[in-house]
């Protein structure tokens, strides 16, 4: 496929995974967070509704496990020759007589698994507890052991070849964001404007198609802003209210993550002061967003600045991101936090989410970050840091 990434780049990710399952004292890999299978293999397809993954073992291609017709696929897709494929008939789909993991099970006995010490992602949207019983049902003498983030860790530091997708899904972000504003106005349905960001996301930029995003658009307007992950209704947007735009532009299955808050009239000098507030926090957090510190140290930056003006932001305020598919864009690795003691290293991306949802309004300015060599972080998308106040 025209769009694969090259095969150094595949090399060097089944490298670093492959050190891993040794620290980890793997004998192999069972994969089935899609994104983790498309990172190893290029495997994209919306298939990750029944059960399908990717078996890497320490000397030998990886082996695509999953349904017949997405074997087809896989074979459009992968890098790994058609040997490499393997599926179940559809005999096995929603069965109440059979499972998909009976025809794992032989491929890993096949290749002398069946007293290993596997690897499993047990804390997976797409590894179910009945999955997971019947695998250790078919291989009672190999050992299963869990293996959740083990890729994830690996995908943390993206190559160049990752960032140059990265830079074009922040073009369409940004390209979302400006379409939102320029649209916006008292009046309109809220699902005429999702149809807008949709169209926007979609038809991409001049160099970058857009891909579907891994989260729907969140737009919660008034009193309705104060909760984190509402999307939409067909309500008109009204004067005299705030709504935050929570989205992300994709390319390549690739995110950047980015959102802003519109307020339709005059805000209060509350929101205003706030607003001030939350903008100097998040330059302290940009600041200590560098090569060698920690990922707390952003957070603390950016809530020792609030706590300044009367503020007190609890959770985390950020989180590694990059490759995805439904239901996050998150990576489930980094967390900015007060407690997560992760170095930043160059080359590492993060949403730094350090939204304010207050008791009755929120306010939401937010960023996709790359840790630089040297110097604060490089903010990826392109729209002034600031509430959008229309008239």
């Amino acid at each position: 496929m025209a769009d694969r990434f090259s095969q150094h780049e595949f090399n060097r990710r089944l490298t670093l995974t492959r050190t891993a399952m040794e620290a980890e004292g793997l004998d192999a890999l069972f994969v089935t967070n899609p994104s983790n299978m498309n990172w190893l293999t290029g495997y994209d397809g919306w298939s990750f509704y029944v059960h399908q993954g990717v078996l890497i073992t320490p000397d030998d291609a990886p082996i695509w496990w999953g349904r017949r017709m997405d074997g087809y696929g896989a074979r459009r897709t992968v890098w790994m020759q058609p040997t490499h494929i393997w599926d179940y008939t559809d005999d096995y789909i929603q069965s109440d007589e059979r499972h998909p993991m009976q025809t794992l099970a032989p491929i890993l006995r096949e290749k002398g698994l069946e007293r290993a010490r596997i690897g499993v992602e047990k804390e997976n949207y797409y590894y179910t507890a009945r999955a997971h019983e019947v695998l250790v049902e078919e291989m009672p003498e190999a050992v299963f052991v869990d293996a959740t983030n083990t890729v994830n860790w690996q995908r943390i530091v993206k190559s160049p070849e990752e960032l140059g997708v990265m830079r074009k899904a922040a073009a369409i972000s940004s390209k979302m964001v400006h379409g939102i504003m320029e649209r916006v106005e008292p009046g309109m349905a809220k699902n005429e404007l999702v149809a807008e960001i949709y169209r926007d996301a979609i038809l991409g930029t001049d160099d970058a198609w857009g891909d579907y995003p891994a989260i729907v658009p969140l737009l919660p307007s008034g009193p309705d802003a104060s909760a984190a992950h509402l999307t939409w209704d067909g309500r008109p947007f009204q004067k005299g209210e705030a709504t935050f735009f929570e989205l992300a532009g994709c390319h390549r299955r690739y995110h950047a993550p980015f959102c802003r808050t519109v307020f339709l009239g005059e805000p209060s000098d509350l929101v205003r002061r706030t607003e001030a507030a939350l903008v100097e926090a998040i330059e302290a957090g940009l600041d200590a967003a560098r090569a060698g510190n920690r990922a707390m140290d952003i957070a603390i930056a950016l809530k020792s600045t609030l706590a300044k003006h009367g503020i007190d932001r609890q959770g985390r305020v950020g989180y590694s991101v990059g490759l995805s598919y439904p239901p996050d864009w998150g990576e489930h690795t980094v967390s900015i936090r007060e407690t997560d003691h992760t170095f930043l290293r160059p080359g590492m991306t993060f949403h730094f989410m350090p939204a304010l949802w207050m008791e009755d309004w929120g306010l939401e300015i937010t960023e996709t970050i790359l840790i630089t060599e040297d110097g604060p972080a490089e903010c990826l998308c392109d729209y002034p840091r600031k509430l959008v106040v229309k008239p």
